[in-house]
């Protein structure tokens, strides 16, 4: 990936330095540019390869190592240390902070701990673009501001036309735990659940989670709610946390089909979302559930992460115009979907994404427009950023008056 860190390492323990280069091989988020194993090299791998994050192990020789950090943090302040060992004493870590190292994790390093470290690195770095564009795995989480605004629909063709970018990986997880429809939606029988990861939360690691995810055709990983209902409750917030923290890892996106009951796992998604998409309709209800709705996340200050798109816009002549929709929400429209119930619902019997059942609909050329824009790709003209072409643009404006 070109917006991946580059990374070195150097610890000369074998068996570590192997450990940790398959954990970073398994990260769409980083790129091992090169490894070294001997501390007396390092600095020269780093002066010549130039990377953003080194990781160096105190283990073998921890006085020899500490003073490679400070050199290195010295000589190349724009490669960001992490050290790591299997020492949990406070005089190391202080001292090995002391002399630059940014960050420090217990070694053998986790997946998810690597993962928090760069986006912290990430976050010390400021919000410049060229610090934004290298994060780990971005989390979209769908939610509704009532039932049957086509949630699931939305999160399911966004994530199969999220994978059709060269070299994206994407994992859906259906988190409307008593009636998700994510797998009948892709027409898959998952073997695992979501259920079975939280339960393995404590022993989890990226070849596990690959493992227990189920591949579509489109290049999707999808992770279904519980098959049973009295399974419910023994999904934990906190083992979910740990299962999405590691996703982030091996994810450039994970959406999330929340449910409508805006539970404590649904305000947990929320909160580890970096987009919230909440959907409505242009009915009086949906609108006055979306008011609600983001007063009581502004008091959870996670307001100013969510977008609103409008689905099925020309419903009906009966619809309540754009215009008064804003005037209303006081916020603007992020997205239009326009109404297609013919192409909906053979999507919904027939377990065939849009792109690949009706590619020239207009509903599917929003979601790809929606699709394209969180993925950051620019749009080409006008028509491209609305997410509507042709005839259909002229009849929005319409509508807006």
């Amino acid at each position: 990936m070109s917006d991946a860190l580059k990374l070195v390492i150097v610890d000369p323990c074998d068996r570590t330095r192997e450990d940790l280069k398959q954990t970073l091989l398994s990260l769409e988020s980083a790129w091992l540019e090169a490894e070294c194993s001997r501390y007396e090299f390092f600095q020269d791998v780093v002066e010549q390869s130039v990377p953003d994050i080194g990781i160096i192990n105190l283990d073998s020789n921890a006085e020899q190592a500490i003073a490679l950090v400070q050199s290195v943090s010295e000589a190349c302040p724009s490669c960001k240390l992490i050290v790591s060992s299997d020492s949990s004493d406070g005089q190391l870590i202080l001292s090995a902070i002391r002399a630059g190292a940014r960050e420090f994790i217990n070694s053998p390093i986790q997946a998810t701990d690597l993962v928090a470290a760069i986006d912290r690195i990430n976050r010390q770095l400021g919000n410049g673009e060229a610090a934004s564009k290298k994060r780990t795995g971005k989390v979209i989480a769908i939610c509704g501001a009532s039932g049957g605004t086509g949630t699931s629909s939305i999160c399911v063709n966004l994530s199969t036309m999220l994978a059709e970018h060269e070299e994206t990986s994407v994992a859906l997880v259906d988190l409307d735990l008593a009636l998700g429809a994510t797998d009948v939606f892709l027409d898959m029988l998952p073997e695992h659940t979501l259920l079975d990861l939280v339960q393995n939360a404590v022993r989890l690691d990226l070849a596990f989670l690959k493992k227990s995810l189920a591949k579509h055709e489109s290049g999707v990983y999808l992770l279904p709610r519980p098959v049973h209902l009295d399974e419910i409750p023994a999904v934990g917030i906190q083992e979910f946390s740990q299962v999405i923290g590691l996703m982030r890892a091996a994810f450039n996106y994970i959406v999330l089909d929340l449910s409508k009951s805006y539970s404590p796992l649904d305000i947990e998604s929320l909160k580890q979302a970096d987009h919230v998409l909440l959907v409505t309709q242009l009915d009086l209800p949906s609108l006055r559930n979306v008011v609600r709705i983001l007063n009581s996340l502004r008091q959870m200050n996670l307001d100013e992460k969510v977008e609103i798109v409008v689905n099925r816009v020309g419903l009906d002549s009966g619809q309540i115009s754009l215009k008064k929709a804003k005037e209303t929400l006081n916020r603007d429209i992020y997205w239009q979907v326009p109404n297609d119930y013919a192409s909906i619902v053979q999507f919904r019997n027939n377990g065939i994404p849009l792109n690949q059942l009706a590619p020239k609909a207009l509903v599917t050329q929003s979601l790809q427009g929606l699709a394209n824009r969180l993925a950051g790709i620019e749009p080409e003209d006008e028509a491209r950023r609305s997410g509507f072409k042709g005839n259909w643009l002229g009849f929005l404006k319409q509508k807006q008056a």
